[in-house]
């Protein structure tokens, strides 16, 4: 879709600077831009990159380069470049469809429920008592189990399981291998071995959330696993049952959340982070990559953490560093203990 400089600055409110006619086609890296092609800067250490760049429009936050530092480009000035940037891809380059209308493949139960606009691909199949509301797209092979509801404009690429019972918000977006809804890791020890403790209950995700690759959502195991609302989570994470994520929280790559851990709003885990049994992260905590947390540790809210028992960042960094002085100082107390022995003979 094309679009003239003047109407992107419109649509992304920035501020316009040079050529508003220029004829925009293109969203693109520095490298690979051409002319007809808009970038982003979102710091003055990547202005020479972007002045080398064949790219007709760049953005740019304010105060940052100026248009004799950029010959030949016009400028948008915007207070988040990045964010403006993505905005401007979502408008000049819609996503394509998922499905349209009911493949002729598709298995759908007689008692299943898909409003006006639902899109089912091919070999899905759709049990018994399921409700899926307008604008829905379902990718080839997903299975939507009896008694889950599905909301408005919710996206499910291919191979997408939801277990009975599920419910999605609106806009809810699932990649491949995703299953929500499984068996939560329940067991009690008996003399016989392990039983199963009963996972009856399901799993609520909220409006406008996402889900990457391979995640794994378990249901509760008498109530309900929750996703809350603005949720994004990256691809291999694993949400255990009864879990809780609050809103507009975000979870890194292979990041763990045993059973019943509670997540506050805000909140963010980079990757590889794991929560064991009960733990409970506050509003606006932020756990650094392959940090963990024990069996119910509370993490306060606003505080950055990292490291295994995981620590505020300051003193993670000292002991780290610390650690890393470890075999001179044992060398040192080994010569140490050698003069006191000799001194002693």
């Amino acid at each position: 879709m094309e679009r003239t400089a003047k109407e992107l600055a419109d649509h992304i409110d920035a501020q316009l600077e040079g050529d508003g006619k220029l004829c925009i086609s293109g969203c693109a890296s520095p490298e690979s831009a051409g002319p007809h092609d808009i970038i982003f800067v979102d710091s003055a250490k990547h202005l020479e990159a972007a002045a080398r760049s064949k790219a007709g429009c760049v953005v740019l936050p304010p105060g940052t380069g100026a248009l004799a530092e950029l010959p030949g480009k016009t400028i948008l000035r915007a207070k988040d470049p990045k964010l403006a940037f993505a905005r401007i891809v979502a408008w000049m380059i819609p996503a394509q469809p998922i499905a349209q209308g009911i493949h002729k493949t598709a298995i759908v139960a007689t008692s299943a429920k898909l409003a006006e606009g639902v899109g089912v691909g091919p070999y899905v199949v759709i049990e018994e008592g399921v409700h899926i509301a307008a604008g829905t797209q379902i990718g080839a092979h997903c299975f939507i189990g009896r008694d889950s509801h599905i909301g408005l404009e919710c996206k499910l690429y291919p191979r997408v399981t939801l277990y009975q019972g599920v419910r999605l918000g609106a806009r809810v977006i699932v990649h491949s291998g995703c299953v929500i809804g499984s068996d939560g890791f329940g067991f009690v020890p008996s003399e016989n071995g392990f039983v199963k403790f009963p996972q009856i209950g399901t799993v609520e995700v909220g409006d406008d959330v996402e889900i990457g690759a391979n995640t794994t959502i378990d249901r509760g195991a008498l109530d309900a696993t929750r996703v809350a609302r603005g949720v994004k989570l990256d691809n291999l994470v694993q949400i255990g049952h009864n879990s809780q994520v609050g809103e507009h929280s975000a979870i890194s790559a292979q990041a763990g959340l045993a059973g019943s851990t509670f997540i506050g709003r805000n909140v963010m885990l980079g990757g590889q982070v794991g929560i064991a049994g009960h733990g409970r992260i506050e509003d606006g905590a932020q756990l650094a990559p392959q940090s963990g947390v024990p069996a119910g540790k509370i993490i306060r809210a606003g505080t950055i953490m990292f490291g295994s028992p995981a620590r505020p960042i300051e003193k993670a960094k000292v002991i780290i560093a610390l650690m890393g002085r470890l075999p001179d100082l044992v060398e040192k107390i080994r010569r140490l203990e050698e003069k006191v022995f000799q001194n002693a003979g």
